[in-house]
């Protein structure tokens, strides 16, 4: 295995580029029971190759989730940024139910954020998920957007069932996030 603390060569940096972005897609749309074998065939590289960058399937899925749930966390960290905290938060929130909703793997992940997850990096980069999310559900509270009394747990609960129902396809796209987000709206001021 190739030391952390050593740079790639670059012929090696596009070998392992190219076997994350071959393996995202097979696990995006096959799910995680895609063989180690298949995703070297289909990245034009050996099997000792992608072995060596990633010595088990689930250090390569690893690597594909934490990059997903890290851009993830860094999209709710700009979304910050946004001068209407509502718009913002039910921008992010439907942003995660639609990753995992075309992504198998991403939605496996993120069905089981903060409470399953087995390694170390995906529980933080998780934690920073759940941490950007709250953030903006504070916001949005504060600005009148989302009802007082939803906490951050609830989030994480509401967006595996969404998940769940959406990759099910229960009704149309979009319905049951529709629904959810409805649910989440603060009540006008009488």
């Amino acid at each position: 295995m190739i030391g952390a603390d050593r740079p790639l060569r670059a012929d090696a940096r596009r070998n392992r580029a190219r076997v994350l972005d071959v393996a995202a897609e097979a696990f995006a749309t096959e799910g995680t029971t895609v063989p180690i074998d298949e995703i070297a065939r289909r990245a034009g590289l050996g099997v000792g190759t992608v072995y060596r960058h990633f010595p088990t399937k689930e250090a390569l899925f690893e690597a594909i989730v934490l990059d997903r749930i890290q851009r993830l966390a860094g999209t709710a960290q700009a979304a910050r940024s946004d001068p209407d905290p509502g718009t913002a938060f039910f921008t992010y929130f439907t942003c995660l139910v639609e990753a995992g909703t075309v992504n198998k793997a991403l939605f496996e992940a993120l069905a089981t954020a903060g409470g399953q997850v087995d390694t170390t990096a995906l529980r933080a980069a998780s934690g920073e998920l759940l941490t950007a999310l709250g953030d903006l559900l504070g916001a949005a509270q504060r600005a009148g957007a989302v009802r007082a009394d939803v906490e951050p747990g609830d989030l994480q609960a509401m967006l595996a069932g969404a998940l769940a129902m959406e990759r099910a396809g229960a009704g149309p796209p979009g319905r049951m996030i529709a629904i959810v987000c409805d649910g989440l709206r603060a009540a006008p001021p009488h």
